[in-house]
């Protein structure tokens, strides 16, 4: 996993490219790393997520064979069942507290797939071809993806691509509202970095922190007082802050705001 910075934009590179990328438990491990220091690194605004070489990620890393995805069980055990990696990595994106946006380079199948779900924005090369192949290896869908691709493409969707496990042309993923936009190979980071530079040029760190934050948490709201119930506590949280003074006395002198607070350090708690 390499990790690259460069004018507020942090670069995360699968690096396991003559696999395709597919992930290999050291790379849950770096992943996982990766996250917290883009976290803790204030000079960086938003996260875009690629892989090296002709592939975004194959999924799993297939290097035992059969017993790939085999695990004790004893229901009885008190660590049982054993948590699935991929849904360890999409709950900690959850809590990032950076946009996160997927350069869909090339393949992205089985876990390669789930891990673009929690990311904020998707956009795919014109090669990438997506598939939730979960049903063709003899297993179930890894990575909360059951909770994501519902929310997104809809449950008849969902369940056809998850059914049939296929693959889907970067057109049929832009159709069904996957990904934004559809870019040549060499223009797919461009266009990433692009959209990374308008979500963060004029924002407050730690309102887009809290705002992120926000979206996610209620994706899955039962009612909307639930959000009125949040949104109040942030505001009333955060309104008398210095980020929120400038950010009105900008406006009135009509000048860019300067933003002072820390997404590492003041992002209040809004959630148990």
């Amino acid at each position: 996993m390499d990790l690259r910075e460069d004018n507020g934009v942090a670069t995360v590179w699968l690096n396991n490219p003559k696999a395709l990328n597919a992930f290999t438990s050291e790379m849950v491990d770096q992943f996982l790393e990766a996250l917290d220091r883009v976290d803790a690194e204030d000079d960086v605004r938003a996260v875009v997520v690629t892989g090296h070489g002709r592939g975004f990620c194959a999924g799993a890393d297939l290097s035992l064979g059969a017993e790939t995805f085999a695990r004790a069980v004893d229901e009885s055990a008190d660590d049982w069942p054993p948590p699935d990696r991929a849904g360890t990595i999409a709950l900690r994106m959850l809590r990032c507290r950076k946009p996160l946006i997927a350069a869909i380079n090339g393949p992205a199948v089985g876990f390669g797939a789930s891990l673009t779900l929690p990311m904020d924005i998707r956009l795919a090369s014109a090669d990438a071809r997506v598939g939730f192949a979960f049903v063709r290896r003899g297993i179930t869908p890894d990575g909360t993806s059951t909770w994501f691709l519902p929310r997104i493409v809809g449950i008849s969707r969902a369940a056809e691509w998850m059914f049939s496990g296929r693959l889907y042309s970067a057109d049929e993923l832009r159709h069904a509202g996957l990904v934004r936009d559809v870019h040549p190979g060499p223009e797919l980071l461009t266009a990433a970095y692009a959209i990374a530079d308008e979500l963060v040029g004029q924002s407050a760190p730690v309102s887009i922190a809290l705002t992120r934050q926000l979206l996610w948490r209620m994706y899955g709201a039962a009612d909307p007082a639930d959000a009125h119930q949040l949104e109040s506590k942030a505001l009333a949280r955060i309104g008398s802050s210095t980020d929120a003074r400038e950010g009105v006395q900008a406006f009135l002198d009509r000048r860019p705001a300067s933003f002072t607070m820390s997404a590492s350090r003041d992002v209040p708690e809004l959630f148990d």
